[in-house]
Order: structure tokens, then C-alpha cells, then sequence
């Protein structure tokens, strides 16, 4: 029914708060007072895994086998739903920041804790900020730290595939670190964007094989390496170009 869908939505969005709300601001004021950053972390994982436990969500996860424990990645995925940044988050297995819009960091405490966990805010309405994001984002990839990053730039709605935009790319060819193509399968139903409704069930992550970024400078080379990631995850997801 769908008043039972409506009721699970707004569950899922109070679950999210409390646990902000409980793990957030004594944690955050520990590491703030300590100077410990990586103590936030791991409550982070908790909080992201809990949160989905609690909403109702189940993760299977294909294709870790294709990764490197030893090698840093840049993570590109498709993005339909709220519950994508909890799980390229925590289920990538191993530590990875994210690129999130700027508007995050209006979020009580969670928009305080993300530079605790490299997330890190991008303001695409802004070229110049833009660009001084994805440079510092490139530097942190290039001293070690794996990114996970959606394309797209936004949601997309219940069943669409957006083009990709390149700032990710860039990233990966600069830093000359691979890039990780991942679907994320069947959160656009479970809490797609505009629908205001949310259902128990299983989400579905692919790792694809990594793609090298070895040799690619020109905007050309930039261009057909979006192309490429982008017919991949689209192959994977079930949808054309």
C-alpha cells in the first residue's frame, strides 16, 4: 500500500536523524578535543550501515575480487536514490571519501563531520570553486585516499542514466590512479528520487574490473574514458547510452 511506502520513507529520514543526532555531536567533540579525526570514522561505517539496517535495506556486493587491496581507486557510480552515498560509502571495503554537493554542509552536524571523514564539497553552480575542489580532491588521491564520486552530479529519476560529467575523470588521470565503474542496482526502487516512498529490500552493488588511466591527458582521451565508464555501468544497470 502505498500510505505503508509513505511511512517507510519517513522512517528511513528520522532513523538518519536520531543517528546524527545520538553518534554525532559526542564524537565529533572527542575528535575536535583530541585532534583524533580518524576516531570519526569508524562511527561513520556504524552509522551508514545502521542507518540502511534500520530502513530496511540489505547489500549484496559483486566484484571486490577485481580490486587490489594495495591500490588506490577512484569509485565512479551511477546515483538514483539517497541510499547510493550510504553504500558506495560503506561497502566499497576500504576507506574511501566521497564528493557530495555543496548543500550537505547545511546539514546539522553531518555537514561539521564530513571533513572528518574526506567527504568533501563540490559547488558545481561555481567553475573556479569547482575546480579548486577537484584539485584538493586529486591531491588527497595521489597521498593514498580512494574516492568514491557520482557522475551524474545528481539523482537521477527511477530508472534514468545521466551523463557523466569529466571532473571525476580528471581526477583518476591526474592522480594516475584507475577508476572502479560501479552499478548501484535497485535503490530507485526501494527510494527513488521525487517518489516520497521506500520499501524493505536488497541493494545491489557491481565493482566492474578496474579501467586504467595510464596515458590519458587530453581532453580527447578524457572524453572517450567517460564514454567508456559510462557504457560499462550503463551494460550493467540495463540501460543504453
Amino acid at each position: 500500500m502505498r500510505i505503508i511506502r509513505r511511512l517507510h520513507y519517513w522512517w528511513s529520514l528520522v532513523v538518519a536523524g536520531a543517528l546524527l543526532l545520538i553518534l554525532g555531536p559526542p564524537i565529533l567533540f572527542v575528535a575536535w578535543l583530541t585532534g583524533k579525526h580518524d576516531l570519526v570514522y569508524p562511527w561513520a561505517l556504524f552509522g551508514g550501515r545502521n542507518w540502511l539496517r534500520l530502513s530496511g535495506m540489505k547489500v549484496q556486493v559483486t566484484g571486490k575480487e577485481h580490486l587490489d587491496a594495495d591500490q588506490t581507486y577512484v569509485f565512479i557510480s551511477n546515483h538514483r536514490s539517497y541510499l547510493d552515498t550510504a553504500t558506495l560509502f560503506v561497502y566499497t571495503g576500504r576507506r574511501v571519501g566521497l564528493l557530495a554537493k555543496k548543500e550537505l554542509l547545511n546539514v546539522p552536524i553531518l555537514g561539521y563531520g564530513m571533513g572528518f571523514v574526506n567527504v568533501m564539497a563540490i559547488d558545481r553552480s561555481n567553475r573556479e570553486r569547482a575546480l579548486q575542489t577537484v584539485e584538493a580532491a586529486t591531491a588527497r588521491i595521489r597521498s593514498g585516499r580512494s574516492f568514491g564520486v557520482f557522475a551524474e552530479g545528481t539523482r537521477a529519476r527511477p530508472g534514468d542514466f545521466l551523463p557523466f560529467k569529466k571532473g571525476a575523470f580528471y581526477m583518476a588521470a591526474q592522480a594516475g590512479v584507475p577508476i572502479v565503474p560501479v552499478a548501484i542496482k535497485n535503490t530507485d526502487y526501494l527510494m527513488g528520487k521525487g517518489t516520497g516512498e521506500a520499501r524493505k529490500g536488497t541493494i545491489e552493488m557491481v565493482m566492474l574490473p578496474p579501467v586504467s588511466t595510464a596515458g590519458f591527458s587530453s581532453d580527447e582521451d578524457v572524453r572517450q574514458l567517460v564514454n567508456s565508464v559510462h557504457s560499462m555501468i550503463g551494460k550493467e544497470l540495463g540501460v543504453s547510452k
